[in-house]
């Protein structure tokens, strides 16, 4: 009977034009392969090449075998592909890292809604201090990023989650808190707290000051928001944050917030994933949940940016 090494052997030896490389390609020794085209000859009582010629040449019935494989090899590795992306939609894993460091206050409620209508996927939060997140997502070892800093890496989706203004917060009795914005200049004597990333990527550098020329006094870092907050009030020093992050301070004004010049610095927060991850059901279901549960609990975002 005909089967699928057949039909591969056939290939390897049209491709290779010899019987030792054809015999490297479908891991087999010569005399094994020799042994099995003999064999598959004596099954169909036909030869299917001329031995001993270059280039070699397949006889008809080599070449119809040949046409055979053409036909069916492509379907099997297609059947293949689909088998194993069927696979691992029932071993799904949703492995994410945040580079938005105030992201939890949207993303917890995200994923407690996400597992009811996806229980079976793998959830696992990882931190983005110790590696690149988007470059480990373009190697497969995450699965979606939260970011606010797209860049260009091929095979790479940036899926538009909200929109956001980026506002400086000062302590209520800074003398910035009177005034309708802050341009650059006014930030050069003051101690600017960040998050600990790099300033490249920081709104308030990229957009605001350094544009402009202008580098604070000091940067401070802290990673979480609360602190920073602490800081910010306890008149240790000003922050820019979004202003959804921020919301639940002016709510208790335990901060003042100043719009960062006069037309404001405007983000739109992504979240990256992998384009043939799109074709994923659940993967849709966590990005619909995500911007349907950022726009019911975060306040004063918008729809996205150039979207």
């Amino acid at each position: 009977m005909l089967e699928l090494r057949h039909l591969r052997t056939l290939v390897a030896l049209r491709d290779s034009g010899s019987l030792v490389e054809a015999a490297e390609r479908v891991h087999l020794t010569q005399s094994a392969l020799s042994h099995q085209l003999k064999e598959l000859e004596s099954r169909l009582g036909d030869s299917l090449f001329v031995r001993k010629t270059r280039p070699l040449q397949f006889t008809a019935s080599g070449q119809r075998l040949l046409a055979l494989a053409e036909q069916v090899l492509p379907q099997i590795r297609l059947a293949e592909r689909d088998i194993l992306r069927l696979a691992a939609r029932r071993s799904a894993r949703l492995h994410i890292a945040i580079e938005c460091h105030s992201c939890f206050q949207w993303l917890m409620p995200t994923l407690d809604e996400f597992r009811h209508h996806a229980p079976d996927v793998e959830i696992d939060i990882l931190g983005s201090n110790v590696f690149e997140p988007l470059a480990s997502l373009t190697r497969e070892e995450l699965d979606l990023v939260i970011t606010s800093d797209p860049l260009p890496l091929e095979g790479i989706h940036y899926e538009p989650l909200f929109g956001y203004q980026s506002l400086l917060a000062v302590a209520p009795e800074h003398p910035l808190a009177a005034q309708p914005y802050v341009t650059p200049q006014q930030i050069r004597d003051q101690t600017l707290i960040t998050y600990p990333v790099e300033q490249s990527r920081l709104d308030v550098f990229n957009q605001f000051l350094t544009p402009a020329g202008v580098y604070p006094q000091e940067v401070r870092t802290a990673e979480l928001t609360m602190m920073m907050m602490q800081l910010v009030a306890s008149g240790r020093g000003v922050s820019a944050l979004p202003n959804w992050a921020l919301a639940e301070y002016l709510e208790r004004h335990y901060v003042a917030a100043v719009s960062l010049g006069e037309q404001g610095v405007w983000g739109t927060l992504y979240a990256a994933v992998r384009r043939e991850q799109l074709e994923l059901d659940w993967m849709n279901t966590f990005l619909s949940t995500a911007r349907t549960i950022t726009a019911r609990v975060l306040t004063g975002i918008t729809e996205p940016f150039g979207h």
